[in-house]
C-alpha cells in the first residue's frame, strides 16, 4: 500500500491537466482502478481478525489519500489553465449564427386541424399503443385467424405474440369498453403494413379512425359527417363517391374516394385512374359491438378508417407518399411554420 501511495503522488505531481487528473483518478479509483482491485481481490477469509482490522484499517487511508489528493489535483490544475488561458475578446467581424425557425411536419398539421374539426363536432380524441395484441387488432373486429382479411394485414409479429398496429381500427372496442354507449370518437395514430412501396403505397403511414355509437344511427348519419369534414379540411367543394366496400367489422361496409386533387381527375402516378381511396366506412358489425359488451339490439353505429398520410398528400399536393418519412429537411422547409 505504501508503494501504491507514493505511486500516486508522482502521477499526480506530473499531472498538468484536469483530463490527466481524471485518468490517473480512472486508474487508481476506477472500477478497475489499482485500489478498487486491491479491496476487491484480497482474500479476507485467509485473514485473522486481528489482520482484517489492521488491513482495513491501512485500506481506508489508502482511500481517503486518494480521494483528498485528486481532489486537491483537479483544483489547482483547473486554476493553473485559468491563469494561463488568455482573455478571448469579441470579433465583430466573425459572421453571425444562422438559427432556423422549425415546421410543424405536414401530416401533424393535418391531424391537429382533424383534432380540432372532430372536437366541433363533439367527438373524444383518443391515443392508442403502436403495438397490439392479436385480440384488438384482429378478433374483436370480426377478423379471426384463418379469415382471408388478414393476408393483407398479417405482418409485423414480434416474438411476444403482440403485432405493429395495422390499423387505428384496432382502438374501436378498447374505446367502447372503456366509454360504453352513447360514445363517439376519434383515434389519430401511426400503422404498419408490409406494403410494395410506390409513390401512393408505404410501410409506415397515419390514419385517423373514427367511431360513432348510439341509437337510431344510420348511413345518413355518416355521410353527414363526411361531407362536414372534407368541407372542413378542404375549404372548397370535393368531389367524392361512394361505392362498396368489404371490411369486417362493418356491415354494409363503403369506400368513399375523393376525386383527386392532383391531377384534377385526369389520372397520375399517385391516384393511376383519377380517383383516390380516402375513407373506409360503414355501420359497425353487431358482432363488433357484441366484443364491445353493447347490445346491438338497442345501440348501432358506424366506423370510418380516414388516411391522414393521403389526405395531407391531397391536401398540399404532394404527389409522393414516401417524401413524408424521407427525412429530408428542403421537403419540410416548404411547408408554413405555423397552422
Amino acid at each position: 500500500m505504501e508503494t501504491i501511495r507514493q505511486q500516486l503522488a508522482g502521477d499526480l505531481a506530473g499531472a498538468k491537466t484536469p483530463q490527466d487528473v481524471e485518468n490517473i483518478r480512472v486508474k487508481y479509483l476506477g472500477r478497475k482502478g489499482i485500489v478498487t482491485l486491491l479491496a476487491r481481490e484480497t482474500d479476507f477469509s485467509k485473514l485473522s481478525a486481528e489482520e482484517k482490522k489492521a488491513f482495513g484499517g491501512k485500506l481506508n487511508e489508502l482511500k481517503a489519500f486518494a480521494t483528498e489528493h485528486i481532489a486537491a489535483a483537479v483544483e489547482a490544475a483547473k486554476q493553473s489553465g485559468a491563469a494561463v488561458q488568455p482573455q478571448r475578446e469579441l470579433d465583430l467581424t466573425m459572421p453571425g449564427s444562422n438559427r432556423m425557425l422549425g415546421a410543424l411536419h405536414p401530416i401533424t398539421t393535418t391531424q391537429l386541424e382533424l383534432e380540432h374539426i372532430f372536437q366541433g363536432m363533439g367527438f373524444t380524441v383518443l391515443r392508442g399503443p403502436d403495438v397490439e395484441t392479436e385480440y384488438y387488432n384482429f378478433e374483436a373486429l370480426n377478423i379471426p385467424g384463418d379469415h382471408p382479411a388478414r393476408d393483407m394485414q398479417d405482418t409485423f409479429w414480434l416474438t411476444n405474440d403482440m403485432v405493429l398496429k395495422t390499423h387505428t381500427s384496432a382502438n374501436q372496442v378498447r374505446a367502447l369498453e372503456r366509454f360504453g354507449a352513447p360514445f363517439r370518437g376519434i383515434f389519430p395514430g401511426r400503422c404498419f403494413r408490409y406494403e410494395a412501396i410506390d409513390a401512393s403505397h408505404e410501410n409506415t403511414f397515419y390514419q385517423c379512425e373514427g367511431v360513432v355509437v348510439d341509437k337510431n344511427i344510420s348511413v345518413a348519419n355518416l355521410i353527414a359527417v363526411m361531407k362536414t369534414l372534407l368541407s372542413e379540411v378542404f375549404r372548397r367543394d370535393v368531389k367524392v363517391r361512394l361505392r362498396p366496400g368489404y371490411f369486417p367489422f362493418v356491415e354494409p361496409g363503403f369506400e368513399l374516394d375523393l376525386n383527386c386533387l392532383i391531377c384534377g381527375g385526369k389520372g397520375c402516378a399517385t391516384c393511376g385512374d383519377g380517383w383516390i381511396e380516402l375513407i373506409p366506412c360503414g355501420l359497425i358489425h353487431p358482432r363488433v359491438l357484441e366484443y364491445a359488451n353493447i347490445d346491438p339490439d338497442e345501440y348501432s353505429g358506424f366506423a370510418f378508417g380516414l388516411g391522414l398520410t393521403r389526405l395531407a398528400m391531397m391536401k398540399y399536393g404532394v404527389r409522393d407518399i414516401r417524401l413524408f418519412n424521407s427525412g429530408d429537411v428542403r421537403f419540410y422547409e416548404q411547408f408554413a411554420v405555423t397552422m
